[in-house]
């Protein structure tokens, strides 16, 4: 089974954060990202790009209307995500468990959402 990994933060908390503690925060996460890998079951990994790049687009009016910035009106957002496949939903846990955020960043607000998931490959 796969399972989807969804790394949130909340920017204002991030944003707060002294950049030497960020960097030591950030400075973490490649040995965890690692662990991670070599399980073997990580299938796909990212880290997501600057929210003021994000655009949103939904059906209006018969057309697609895009706008600026996330859809979701939270004080958290996606940071990131990844893929794993495990035997079973304790694996994917104890894997997910490795991930920055689920281990590191309680200053920021991080936390990791895991989400079994159907696979369709398009092609």
């Amino acid at each position: 089974m796969k399972y989807l990994g969804l790394a949130y933060y909340n920017p204002e908390k991030f944003a707060a954060m002294a950049p030497d503690d960020v960097k030591a925060l950030v400075g973490q996460c490649p040995a965890l990202d690692e662990k991670m890998q070599a399980t073997g079951k990580m299938r796909v990994s990212a880290s997501l790009g600057d929210l003021s790049q994000w655009r949103t687009l939904r059906p209006r009016g018969g057309r697609t209307r895009v706008t600026d910035g996330p859809y979701t009106e939270s004080k958290e957002v996606v940071g990131g995500l990844f893929i794993i496949e495990a035997d079973d939903a304790d694996e994917a846990l104890r894997i997910a468990s490795m991930h920055p955020a689920a281990t590191l960043g309680e200053e920021c607000g991080w936390v990791v959402e895991l989400i079994p998931m159907d696979f369709y490959l398009a092609g």
